[in-house]
């Protein structure tokens, strides 16, 4: 048997020993490189890379990563890129950012804003110039008319003109037209400007982008369209990137962003003019509740479509769901 005094020694040999092990070490992960930042494609990648790389570029030269740009082929790409993390941060349409907030992980960090002074812009309906064809035209629904939708997940290009201007109608566009095509919002300028389609959704900003086109095509389409119905206001788009995106390089982007184009000096003006490009003033500070007004123009369009059935309890859920983002809306704007 041990004595008490060999096992006091013992025990407190033992407890020397643990207090001279050295502490584990933590590691913390290395920080990333590089970031892939996405654009949702309005235009095709060849006119966005022209206008977006000079932005990128300056941000890689600021925040020391390699940003790699992704163009994805529709809306439900880049969500689903961003999904997979495949990309790290981007521009989205407030639809498509909303789905991105929703089911990939995104979180609103900033949001564009109209160089002109404009907070926010609208969904239009366009045709061929000197075509006659006339909002009342469109809406008879007489299935003459070769119609051209924005990409399904487009704020613009389909949620607004659905809300707006077809559900409380309880117009569905593919019983309404001859044709129903969905593209993104230069092919179908393009597209309407040379008679293709007799009519499109599509919006001011995509509009204004075409005007700064140096091309005969864009010179010619702008002088080939008539808009012939307009929206109410949309909010301007949102910057989003992924939650668990490294802290550091939320800071590094988070200073790169709201430092850019501001001030007075040479530099801040270059900086504007490649806004300018993008057609965005200086970027503003955001958050999730920026996609608010787009989840509110969602619970409407709901709430006609359920009224449209006749189905009640589709009714009571969306009137439901239209009051609680009201209510968020309300809220906010109390709060300032």
């Amino acid at each position: 048997m041990i004595s008490a005094t060999r096992r006091l020694a013992l025990v407190g040999l033992l407890a020397l020993a643990a207090c001279s092990k050295p502490a584990a070490k933590t590691t913390e992960a290395p920080e990333p490189t590089e970031v892939t930042f996405s654009i949702l494609s309005t235009e095709n990648a060849q006119t966005q890379m022209k206008d977006w790389g000079p932005f990128l570029k300056d941000m890689e030269t600021a925040t020391g990563l390699k940003v790699k740009p992704f163009f994805g082929s529709n809306y439900t790409g880049i969500i689903e890129a961003m999904r997979f993390k495949q990309t790290d941060l981007g521009w989205f349409s407030n639809n498509s950012g909303l789905e991105a907030v929703r089911r990939a992980g995104g979180e609103v960090f900033a949001r564009t804003a109209d160089p002109n002074g404009h907070d926010g812009y609208q969904s239009v309906l366009i045709v061929k110039k000197g075509s006659g064809i006339t909002l009342d035209k469109v809406l008879s629904c007489d299935k003459t008319l070769n119609f051209g939708m924005g990409d399904p997940k487009s704020t613009s290009g389909t949620l607004a003109p659905m809300t707006y201007l077809f559900a409380p109608r309880d117009i569905d566009p593919t019983r309404c037209f001859k044709t129903v095509r969905s593209a993104n919002h230069e092919s179908n300028l393009f597209a309407v400007g040379s008679g293709v389609l007799d009519a499109a959704t599509n919006n001011t900003e995509s509009i204004a982008r075409l005007a700064m086109q140096d091309s005969a095509m864009a010179r010619r389409t702008m002088g080939a369209i008539d808009v012939i119905w307009t929206s109410p206001t949309i909010p301007e788009d949102p910057m989003i990137w992924r939650k668990d995106l490294d802290p550091r390089t939320k800071a590094k982007i988070s200073k790169f962003f709201f430092s850019y184009g501001v001030g007075d000096g040479d530099e801040a003006k270059r900086q504007r003019a490649i806004l300018a490009r993008i057609l965005t003033a200086p970027f503003k500070h955001a958050d999730d509740s920026h996609l608010i007004p787009v989840r509110e123009m969602e619970a409407t369009n709901n709430l006609i479509e359920a009224k449209n059935k006749g189905d009640a309890a589709e009714i009571a859920a969306a009137q439901k769901a239209l009051a609680e983002v009201q209510a968020e809306r309300a809220a906010l704007e109390k709060k300032g």
